[in-house]
């Protein structure tokens, strides 16, 4: 089914914060832990760099006809032993091979036409649109996974909401309502079930598997159990 991609602006707007925040990185605190478990922040930012490339490829691809695997070499290749070689780098290494990820990125995503959002892609078997919604999703939620001060309430709302649409297979059997108290954001998946409330940043966080920066209430005796990644 054909998506709708965001403003190629506001997910490019993504680049520059992530690009600022890497500005100052030391040796030391490229090696400090991420929010991933068993993951320092250059594996993080060495996954960025890769699936950043990885779809830009998608893009690349697609304007010329073909179609080819999301990493080269396959994902034990293409993506897990890149991310260890990848996570050993000094932080100016890091940096570097980063800002050429992303630039390289902006340049593929730039030359598409308004006509060539629905062109074939191997990502999930989708479009160009969604392949670029992919590089939205992992650019965002990494960047906070990088611990390197962006939270989850510095997302956007819209990427919130795209976010939030993305996740709702994660919901439970019996139903789940997210309810935002900081605007009026009114989520539902299945019927009935139980509430979450919370910041939208925060409802946000946890649908993606990550620690809310503040409290979510919930009108169950605790937050349900999600399901797997959609």
């Amino acid at each position: 089914m054909a998506v709708t991609p965001p403003p190629l602006d506001t997910v490019l707007a993504g680049h520059a914060r992530l690009s600022a925040a890497v500005a100052g990185l030391t040796d030391a605190e490229a090696r400090a832990p991420s929010a991933l478990p068993g993951w320092s922040r250059a594996h993080v930012l060495s996954h960025i760099e890769g699936i950043g490339a990885a779809l830009a490829r998608q893009a690349r691809y697609a304007v010329r006809g073909e179609l080819i695997e999301l990493y080269d070499g396959g994902r034990a290749v293409g993506r897990d032993a890149a991310i260890e070689a990848g996570a050993q780098r000094t932080a100016d290494e890091l940096r570097t091979a980063l800002g050429q990820a992303l630039a390289g990125a902006e340049s593929a995503w730039r030359a598409l036409g308004p006509a060539d959002w629905s062109l074939p892609t191997r990502y999930r078997d989708g479009d160009a649109a969604a392949a670029l919604l992919c590089w939205w999703r992992e650019l965002e939620i990494h960047t906070v996974d990088a611990r390197l001060g962006a939270g989850p309430r510095d997302w956007s709302r819209d990427f919130c909401g795209h976010a939030l649409d993305f996740l709702a297979p994660r919901a439970p059997a019996g139903g789940l309502t997210l309810v935002a108290t900081d605007g009026p954001e009114t989520r539902s998946a299945g019927a009935g079930g139980v509430t979450v409330r919370g910041a939208l940043g925060d409802l946000t966080a946890w649908m993606a598997g990550r620690a809310p920066e503040g409290p979510l209430r919930c009108d169950g005796a605790a937050l349900p159990e999600l399901g797997p990644w959609p």
